[in-house]
């Protein structure tokens, strides 16, 4: 299953613009993390006490600008992606790393669930020096306490340009929560989750 069978009406309708990021407010911190469908990542982080926004969208390519059809075509180099915006106050980039392990399926490279290509590739992306130190102390930690056999081949690269998806894409699981969970279901997120992680998956 695709969400590509899904998409064409919506963006009609919705229009294809891409959304304006939101202004990063005083005293709070960016995080990206790229977890296969942006859709999928965008809940667990909003429940989250301390995380003012989170924003689908696009890092890691060569295009600039590029569009949902340019990305999922997979001839921009980029992959789906969510901007965290969080009060390290009220909570931790530790805290975030941990949320992000246990939605993913990190024992793959060109791939999330029932997405395929390198658009898909789960990727932890840096801001700075101490969120790169956090993040390759998180990820040591998991492959030592992970509850499976596989290695985890999740990279932690420098940030670069982050691009906004188009606003239709944005709070896709509140504004179409029936087509959100048809194609969740249908790509076993959650069944993989929890093959993977047992009763940690998706917390």
């Amino acid at each position: 299953m695709t969400r590509l069978m899904l998409l064409p009406i919506l963006a009609l309708a919705a229009g294809l613009a891409a959304a304006a990021a939101p202004a990063v407010p005083p005293g709070h911190a960016v995080a990206t993390f790229a977890g296969g469908c942006f859709w999928c990542m965008e809940p667990p982080y909003d429940k989250l006490p301390g995380v003012a926004a989170t924003i689908s969208g696009y890092i890691g390519g060569r295009t600039v600008n590029p569009t949902y059809k340019d990305v999922s075509a997979g001839s921009t180099g980029h992959t789906e992606a969510v901007q965290v915006i969080y009060d390290p106050k009220k909570v931790s980039y530790e805290k975030l790393l941990e949320v992000y392990w246990v939605n993913v399926d990190p024992t793959v490279k060109d791939r999330q669930f029932c997405d395929a290509g390198s658009q898909y590739r789960p990727e932890i992306f840096y801001h700075d020096d101490a969120q790169r130190k956090a993040a390759e102390a998180s990820k040591a930690a998991i492959e030592r306490s992970k509850p499976f056999k596989e290695p985890i081949v999740v990279p932690v690269t420098a940030a670069t340009t982050f691009y906004p998806a188009e606003d239709y894409h944005q709070e896709y699981y509140t504004k179409n929560p029936i087509r959100y969970t048809y194609y969740r279901t249908g790509c076993r997120r959650d069944a993989r989750l929890k093959e993977l992680w047992g009763d940690r998956a998706g917390k």
